[in-house]
């Protein structure tokens, strides 16, 4: 019965995960769905409020972070894995909206395809496809 419970609340964070990407217009402040939506070549990058922006990308990626490390814990239970997976979390967010407010305000129109790929990471669980796997796999070579 635990693993059914285990596997029915995964299911459930990515519920989660998949109606933030369906609603992810109403939720969240970002003039960016629509700018990275089209074919970008030649047009400029749509005015934004920087604060407004920052509170957006920031709530979402806390959804997106703490749905990932509910599931994390789930496979693996393994409070180490937690820790680590929250710390690299916290890391990559600062860095990346470092780099994604850098690039908005001192770059070229020609940096839009690194801009794209920098908010993508800020705004989709990407980090949940590459940390399982790769939790697995460690743990698989530990258990050898």
């Amino acid at each position: 019965m635990d693993s059914k419970i285990k596997y029915f609340a995964i299911a459930g964070f990515i519920a989660i995960l998949v109606l933030i990407r369906i609603y992810e217009s109403n939720l969240f402040y970002d003039p960016f769905l629509e700018f990275f939506n089209d074919a970008t070549q030649n047009k400029t990058i749509p005015k934004y409020d920087g604060f407004k922006l920052f509170f957006g990308l920031l709530f979402r990626y806390l959804i997106n972070s703490i749905c990932t490390v509910f599931i994390i814990y789930l496979l693996f239970k393994e409070t180490n894995l937690v820790k680590l997976a929250s710390f690299l979390l916290l890391a990559f967010f600062v860095i990346l909206t470092i780099l994604f407010f850098f690039l908005l305000e001192f770059s070229a129109n020609s940096d839009v395809v690194i801009l794209f790929y920098i908010r993508r990471f800020l705004i989709q669980p990407l980090f949940l496809l590459l940390f399982v796997p790769a939790f697995y796999y460690q743990k698989s070579v530990n258990k050898q």
